[in-house]
């Protein structure tokens, strides 16, 4: 009877074994199937204009990998300062200050008082805003001209700039960025995100 009860256990833990080896065998074939869509996402870049090649490689060396690749865009999530970073293959001639491709959008928290959103587009057609989402972005070729888009909305909404103002100190940073003596604006936020922002408004049907 004790030699009986013997082979059913031992039929058993080799079951078991089997399963355990072909579950790791599947986990590791999802693991390698998903780094080879990412090889292929990574290669067909190279059939997308320099801006957008140009601003992925900048992203990469600052963040890692996108999150997520598709055959127009690479997004992040979540990075840095940033809520999402969205690299477009479709480029956008923008002439403000001197004339470059957008193609970088990068966007966070950020509510923007209702009376503020003539201004802010006076100022710069690529800044935009989400109210219901709570976010301000703006979309250039490159994280630094973003940050100071972005700072100089922020001078706007606050009384510190009037739109004017901050059209001049735009080209004058670009200037004195392009001599190699970049302002802070470029470099960093200066301002806290707002992660109260979205405004959902108010159900008007009864």
């Amino acid at each position: 009877m004790k030699a009986k009860l013997k082979i059913p256990s031992f039929f058993i833990m080799l079951c078991t074994a089997i399963l355990c080896i072909q579950s790791v065998s599947a986990q590791d074939m999802k693991i390698k199937k998903g780094d080879s869509k990412m090889k292929m996402g990574m290669e067909e870049l190279r059939n997308w204009p320099m801006s957008s090649q140009m601003a992925i490689k900048e992203q990469i060396a600052m963040y890692g990998n996108p999150d997520e690749i598709t055959p127009t865009m690479a997004v992040w999530n979540n990075k840095g300062p940033w809520k999402r970073t969205v690299v477009s293959k479709m480029e956008s001639k923008h002439d403000f200050p001197k004339t470059h491709m957008d193609c970088m959008e990068q966007c966070i928290n950020y509510k923007v008082p209702l009376d503020m959103y003539d201004e802010l587009a006076h100022f710069d057609g690529s800044v935009t805003v989400d109210r219901t989402q709570g976010t301000i972005a703006a979309r250039c070729d490159k994280q630094e001209n973003n940050f100071l888009a972005l700072n100089l909305a922020h001078d706007i909404i606050t009384g510190e700039k009037t739109v004017e103002e901050a059209r001049r100190s735009y080209g004058d940073m670009i200037k004195q960025a392009m001599s190699g003596n970049k302002p802070d604006y470029m470099m960093k936020l200066m301002f806290s995100a707002d992660m109260s922002a979205p405004d959902s408004d108010m159900n008007t049907i009864k």
